[in-house]
């Protein structure tokens, strides 16, 4: 059975349906690229779905080993690449809750980071990098 079906909506939009749950998302291609930019783009969803990604695993880390990582957040910024045109960097920056983490979890939630299926799935020519940013 299909993970996904899309649906070409015309007007370079694309509607997707994840078929378990039945939730829906439209992506447009982007301004640059002779699109609208009034939604996601492909790109977008590749750089959302590394930092969604990383954090899910993280999660798994803190859920395991008894460490909240509730309220984290994530910037990423997505660099593209002429040429073939394709994505050429993706920045990823988490921020990290006011919390008293030790030396060793801070390590391990960021090699948490680097383990997430997406980043390993990602062509080696795509620049990954991901950054923490401590508050205490």
């Amino acid at each position: 059975m299909a993970t996904i079906t899309a649906t070409y909506l015309g007007d370079l939009r694309v509607e997707s349906v994840h078929v378990a749950s039945g939730a829906r998302l439209i992506t447009d291609a982007p301004v640059d690229n002779n699109g609208k930019g009034e939604g996601f783009s492909p790109t977008d969803l590749c750089a959302t779905a590394l930092a969604s990604c990383a954090m899910t695993i993280i999660g798994i880390y803190g859920k395991m080993h008894d460490v909240d990582v509730t309220g984290t957040s994530i910037e990423v910024t997505k660099t593209m690449s002429a040429n073939p045109r394709r994505i050429g960097k993706l920045e990823v920056v988490f921020t990290m809750p006011d919390r008293e983490y030790t030396d060793k979890q801070k390590t391990m939630i960021e090699r948490a980071a680097h383990t997430c299926p997406v980043h390993l799935s990602l062509h080696p020519d795509v620049e990954q990098v991901f950054t923490f940013h401590w508050k205490r």
